[in-house]
């Protein structure tokens, strides 16, 4: 694929951030010419209860350094699916089951879509 990946930096640091935590199948929704809830969109599928709390407390940790404002984050535990709302990216983490079932990214069919392969591919490409 050949296509430039314009994302924020805050954004793409997010998704690093998943896959360094081992979430599962990363997508980045760019949103911004479909909604005006957000302009990007972050998914991602945690493999436990556990590891969902693990990935949320990674991004709050990462965005609190950068003093990103948060908008809304969920606190609890034991859902299917979970956000962290930034206001201009949403990020939407998901169980196994959850992903299947609320399946978000069918609902943005008119969103450019990037997978995290996308990005670091795109970033391989820029480094040569």
């Amino acid at each position: 694929m050949n296509r430039r990946v314009n994302l924020d930096n805050v954004v793409k640091e997010i998704a690093d951030i998943l896959d360094e935590k081992h979430g599962e199948d990363i997508v980045i929704l760019d949103v911004s010419k479909v909604s005006n809830l957000s302009d990007y969109f972050v998914v991602a599928t945690a493999n436990s209860d556990p590891h969902m709390g693990a990935l949320r407390e990674a991004i709050l940790e990462y965005i609190e350094k950068e003093t990103v404002e948060i908008i809304y984050y969920d606190k609890g535990k034991g859902y299917d699916w979970m956000v962290i709302d930034g206001g201009y990216f949403i990020v939407h983490i998901f169980s196994k089951k959850g992903r299947e079932f609320y399946s978000l990214e069918d609902l943005w069919l008119n969103a450019k879509r990037y997978t995290y392969r996308d990005l670091v591919a795109d970033e391989d490409n820029t480094r040569q």
